[in-house]
């Protein structure tokens, strides 16, 4: 079921069952709530604004909140950029807080893609003109957080971004 948020452009969602049938990685503790957002460009700032809140919620440092927030702005545009390649859809946001983490998860109906695939560090080596275009934002993301899952579910690409909480309240 879905709620009128007020943006015209994103709609919160009380649950996750777009992932009833059990997402690898999903941690046991209900959802604080989420978004679906149309997969645009324009969408992406309804999705910062629910990374920081969640951070705010979650009590996550300045740090850790930032390292949240590069992962999911990453995750999403690639979403946007790569996965739809401009074409409609929809992307699913939804995160929660645990004693000992705070999860974002995400999930998408582009072809099926696993961000771990080609992901390599960046050979420093090579000068910077001479480097191969892209993977660095995807790689930069995934090292930003403590742990990455992915798993297609029945066609849908579902991403889980975790931070452990530093238990500094």
């Amino acid at each position: 079921m879905a709620i009128d948020s007020g943006a015209a452009s994103a709609k919160h969602t009380a649950g996750h069952d777009w992932c009833e049938a059990g997402c690898a990685g999903t941690p046991l503790a209900a959802p604080v709530g989420g978004l679906r957002i149309p997969a645009d460009l324009a969408s992406l700032d309804l999705v910062a604004g629910f990374v920081l809140e969640l951070g705010r919620s979650g009590r996550l440092s300045g740090s850790e909140t930032y390292r949240l927030r590069l992962a999911a702005d990453e995750l999403a545009t690639n979403i946007v950029m790569h996965g739809y390649r401009g074409a409609p859809g929809d992307i699913w946001v939804d995160g929660g807080v645990t004693p000992d983490r705070v999860w974002v998860r995400f999930a998408d109906d582009a072809p099926a893609f696993d961000p771990r695939g080609g992901m390599k560090p960046p050979d420093l080596e090579v000068p910077l003109a001479r480097r191969a275009v892209g993977g660095l934002g995807v790689f930069l993301a995934l090292t930003a957080v403590d742990r990455f899952d992915y798993e297609l579910v029945a066609g849908r690409n579902v991403s889980v971004l975790t931070i452990h909480r530093n238990h500094h309240e």
